[in-house]
């Protein structure tokens, strides 16, 4: 059986890729690769951003600013 990106096992013929949906749709199944593309750590590391950003002085901000802008104009 064929490994898909997130690991997990995957039918290559046609026939058994439609048995698979029919499965999942019918509720004998769980669809496990939404289930794994949900990040478990998106939620934790948008909030740390946050408490990040608060954290922060208005100095070290202008200065966090100032080098993304060097380093956008550089690549131009």
């Amino acid at each position: 059986m064929a490994k898909g990106p997130r690991g997990d096992t995957r039918r290559t013929d046609v026939i058994g890729a439609a048995v698979k949906v029919m499965r999942i749709v019918t509720g004998r199944e769980s669809n496990k690769i939404t289930e794994t593309f949900k990040s478990a750590a998106a939620e934790p590391a948008s909030r740390a951003g946050k408490v990040r950003a608060a954290k922060l002085t208005k100095k070290k901000r202008a200065e966090i600013a100032r080098k993304a802008a060097s380093a956008r104009w550089k690549k131009g």
